[in-house]
């Protein structure tokens, strides 16, 4: 019952977050100045969303980051997320590198942290990222991929070549932060990742956790331990 009503509100948050990202066209440039007062030579945060996700969709973290004095960026041009992870990690590199941004830390959900990954292996780019702080994602894929038709659902099959190739490379894991709930209905497997550093939390759904106070909390403990 707990997981069915877990599912149903899950469903239920990434609606109203797809229907507000229809309606209102926020201004990400709003974030790249941290709000006076707030503490300044914080980190810059790239947040890359998941698939089917604008970058609003992680509206939440942007505000939550830029009230702490962090530089919060977007690449717009990922816009819903539907391409291979290779070609919005391109996409991404090119506003690293237009940006000219160095000691990056990633902040990412679902997708998101996959192609964070794949960032930090590009010699382009991937010297620009600090760390990778992912929410709710498939680093071993997900067994209900194969059951879509969608290639850019089925790409998310453990057996996908990028997937095992960035899930064989285990050099980058100890820059990983990877943060999970105890149910994630998407990912049946979880988003343990071997060698980073792991949170597990008592939340239930896919996507609703990126507004959990207690995800934030592991955020902000995730980019404290990056910047030790």
């Amino acid at each position: 019952m707990k997981r069915g009503w877990a599912w149903a509100l899950d469903y239920a948050y990434v609606g109203f977050w797809q229907v507000h990202a229809l309606l209102v066209r926020a201004d990400p440039a709003a974030y790249l100045v941290p709000p006076e007062g707030a503490p300044g030579g914080k980190a810059p945060v790239l947040l890359i969303p998941g698939i089917y996700e604008t970058w609003q969709f992680m509206a939440p973290v942007a505000e939550h980051l830029h009230r702490a004095g962090h530089p919060v960026h977007v690449v717009q041009k990922l816009g819903y997320n539907r391409g291979t992870v290779e070609a919005m990690a391109q996409l991404a590199a090119g506003y690293l590198e237009e940006h000219d941004l160095t000691g990056v830390v990633i902040v990412a959900h679902s997708k998101g942290g996959l192609i964070g990954k794949f960032l930090m292996t590009m010699s382009s780019a991937g010297g620009r990222v600090s760390r990778l702080v992912a929410i709710n994602t498939p680093f071993s894929g997900s067994i209900y991929a194969s059951f879509f038709i969608l290639p850019s659902i089925r790409a998310f099959s453990p057996q996908n070549p990028t997937l095992r190739t960035l899930r064989d490379n285990r050099a980058l894991n100890g820059r990983i932060t990877s943060i999970y709930g105890r149910f994630d209905p998407h990912i049946p497997a979880g988003s343990f990742v071997d060698g980073a550093r792991n949170i597990q939390l008592d939340t239930m759904g896919h996507f609703r956790p990126i507004a959990d106070a207690r995800v934030l909390q592991e955020v902000d403990r995730a980019i404290a331990v990056g910047e030790q």
